[in-house]
């Protein structure tokens, strides 16, 4: 059987060769490669090197070398069908079982082109045309190596020998025939087909190659198109980097360009034919966005309309011999070529060429499908941290969710997935617009962790203040979980993470403490509550000294019948935060109070809110600890400081209660001295019952 070359190509391309060579050795990062000891011979120093962007492997001890097909064959002793079927399997890349399903298609004659208006439908009375053998592209050997010892520049000079074909046994396509010449030129000097390049087969790679040439010379031929991508930024560089192109008006400007072609263009689905019987170019008043392979080649286009009110926006050509848009990352070759190391995937074709003009390489976005399994595994080959940038919006939130399944069986415990949601509804494009290259950069830096990424979605879509939402919750992260590969332990830890967000305050509360301790452990117990209150300032929704005094029964407490005859109505208020006597601390917390129902949702931007209102003397002592505290926090993942807050306002009341019984010693006053102490030993003995009871239940879990 003969199987196409761009077919074999592709399952290399595709197949995670990390992975599979990780079944049978170690293999630990080297730089832009990996290394280990080769599996095919006993070594004890390592000189076995994988690269995952080419997809290759070599060994500079015993030279052996090659590609996902000659490890299958070589090392597991598959032969070379059995190995195509085991790739079949595990990319999701369909082989063909016709053999004459290949790259290739019949010329023919041109059809009559002289009048500017679509042709109409006439019976086609070209000549035969010749016959030839089946035909295969060469399927060229990945295994022609250099016989330098550095696995950087070996693996940096490496390109494929394009004259060696490899040697599979039960293998032997026939030579294909060399591209006419008029095919390889830019332009033409006279009707294509006029000669007898019609009797030769044509090559859709080839006759890709041209189209994009075509739809390129058409950009800088219509001002219209061209305004378009210099109204959203696209610089001269980006349309020759990325091929743009445009698609003129008219129902068949494919068929007038390439007359000989039609058979090809219908296999390409850029040409279709309507109910009337009639064909019709796919692609027409669009800018185009050409899809390129892993090795570069044109396989397919994107057009997007000029007019935001056409609908659909955006069309991809569809599935072909050449394109399987379920294998493609549109800017994974670009990004390639740039060296890229941390990869993120987003939403369209623009963010990606936005990220890409401003030197933020990695971005890659799928061709209109969820991207899938296995292209999430790859990217996490080529590092183990994988970005998710999807819109705030709600479509756009279901796609990163449902990104996150797809992902979760390929989540090993070293590789990390994290979520970034850009503020007011940017996406890469606009937010680079906006705030510019830095502040990009800045924003996928703090992408959203997993962990909370999970517990921050869910807890949006479930009642958080009843048993059965947090169980809820609960079950549907259990069920997650469940899909992380066999001995994960980051099951085990985002399950009791989780958990312990829902109901265990301890571990949020330590996690808490740490971060203030690590950010700045000389602070004061009212200055660590201050910057608490700036960053959870609902907490303030409902007067935490309040809550403490009523939680403890200070309210309602029993006092001897003398006591309570001689005692002032007041005597036994709650505390009021005036009480404390803390200047700065009564700042914030009236402030807060004040613009609760003002503040934005955003906790740093409703934190610089609520600085811009404080009193001058307290703004600058806290606008200096803020920032900092900030990012301890976010380092944290620390999602509530509920916890904490509560801590904090105990331990201020037990030193008021402390400070006021010293002053009543001082300055006698039995009665309120006898309250006070009845007060603080109660305030105590319910601490220490809180702190039993949050101990039991650490234990418990």
């Amino acid at each position: 059987m003969s199987i196409p070359n761009h077919i074999l190509e592709q399952l290399n391309s595709q197949a995670d060769l990390i992975s599979m060579i990780g079944r049978h050795t170690t293999l630990k990062r080297a730089g832009s490669e990996f290394k280990g000891c080769c599996p095919f011979h006993g070594e004890k120093s390592p000189s076995f090197y994988v690269n995952p962007q080419k997809n290759i492997y070599h060994c500079f001890g015993c030279s052996v070398g090659g590609n996902a097909i000659s490890f299958l064959r070589d090392y597991e002793n598959l032969t070379f069908m059995e190995a195509v079927d085991e790739l079949s399997k595990q990319t999701g890349i369909e082989v063909p079982k016709d053999e004459q399903k290949n790259v290739s298609y019949q010329r023919s004659k041109p059809r009559p082109i002289a009048q500017p208006m679509p042709p109409k439908v006439v019976e086609n009375t070209s000549s035969p045309v010749q016959q030839t053998a089946d035909t295969a592209p060469d399927y060229h050997n990945d295994d022609a190596f250099y016989a330098s010892h550095a696995s950087s520049d070996y693996f940096d000079n490496y390109t494929s020998d394009l004259s060696a074909a490899i040697d599979y046994p039960d293998y032997n396509p026939i030579d294909d025939q060399q591209p006419p010449d008029w095919l390889m030129a830019d332009e033409y000097s006279m009707p294509i087909g006029a000669d007898s390049a019609s009797e030769q087969d044509g090559n859709l790679y080839e006759l890709l190659t041209q189209i994009q040439k075509f739809y390129q010379r058409n950009l800088h031929t219509h001002p219209h198109a061209k305004h378009y991508f210099a109204a959203r930024g696209i610089t001269e560089q980006s349309l020759e980097d990325f091929g743009l192109g445009y698609a003129p008006f008219g129902w068949q400007h494919l068929e007038h360009e390439f007359p000989q072609d039609i058979e090809g263009l219908k296999a390409l689905g850029l040409v279709r034919q309507s109910e009337s019987g009639r064909d019709y170019d796919l692609l027409r008043d669009r800018v185009i966005f050409p899809i390129r392979d892993n090795q570069g080649r044109t396989i397919g286009f994107g057009g997007r309309a000029l007019d935001d009110e056409v609908k659909p926006k955006y069309i991809n050509s569809s599935d072909s011999p050449v394109f399987h848009k379920q294998h493609v990352l549109y800017g994974y070759y670009e990004s390639r070529q740039q060296r890229a190391n941390d990869w993120l995937v987003v939403e369209g074709y623009m963010d990606v060429i936005a990220l890409y003009q401003a030197g933020i390489y990695g971005a890659v976005a799928s061709m209109g499908t969820a991207i899938n399994e296995s292209q999430i595994s790859r990217l996490l080959t080529l590092n183990p941290t994988l970005t998710l940038s999807f819109d705030g919006d709600s479509a756009g939130q279901k796609a990163a969710w449902r990104t996150l399944e797809v992902a979760l069986p390929v989540l090993a415990d070293d590789k990390e997935l994290r979520f970034l949601t850009l503020p007011n509804n940017h996406d890469p494009d606009t937010f680079i617009k906006a705030h510019g290259n830095e502040a990009m950069r800045e924003q996928i830096k703090n992408a959203m962790p997993l962990s909370q990424y999970i517990f921050a979605y869910l807890s949006e879509r479930y009642d958080m203040s009843l048993a059965e939402g947090k169980a809820k919750l609960m079950s549907q992260v259990r069920t997650l979980t469940a899909s992380l590969p066999k001995g994960s332990s980051f099951r085990y830890l985002l399950n009791n993470d989780i958990y312990q967000k829902l109901g265990g305050k301890r571990s949020q509360n330590s996690e808490a403490k740490d971060a203030l301790l690590d950010f700045d452990g000389d602070m004061t117990i009212s200055q660590q509550l201050q910057l608490c209150f700036l960053f959870q300032p609902l907490a303030l929704s409902e007067d935490p000294i309040e809550m403490i005094w009523q939680q403890a029964g200070l309210t309602s407490l029993s006092l001897p019948a003398h006591i309570q005859q001689k005692a002032s109505a007041d005597a036994m208020r709650a505390l009021v935060w005036e009480d404390l006597q803390d200047a700065p601390l009564i700042d914030v917390v009236s402030t807060i109070k004040r613009c609760i129902n003002y503040l934005p949702k955003d906790p740093n931007a409703a934190a610089h809110f609520i600085l811009s209102n404080l009193t001058a003397s307290t703004q600058e002592s806290l606008s200096r600890s803020w920032g900092p505290f900030y990012k301890a926090l976010h380092a944290r993942n620390i999602l509530s400081l509920d916890a904490l807050i509560e801590t904090l306002v105990m331990q201020l009341l037990q030193l008021h209660m402390q400070k006021k019984t010293q002053e009543l010693i001082k300055n006698p006053n039995h009665v309120k001295l006898a309250i006070v102490r009845k007060q603080t030993q109660h305030l105590n003995d319910w601490m220490r019952a809180q702190q039993a009871e949050q101990s039991a239940q650490m234990m418990g879990s």
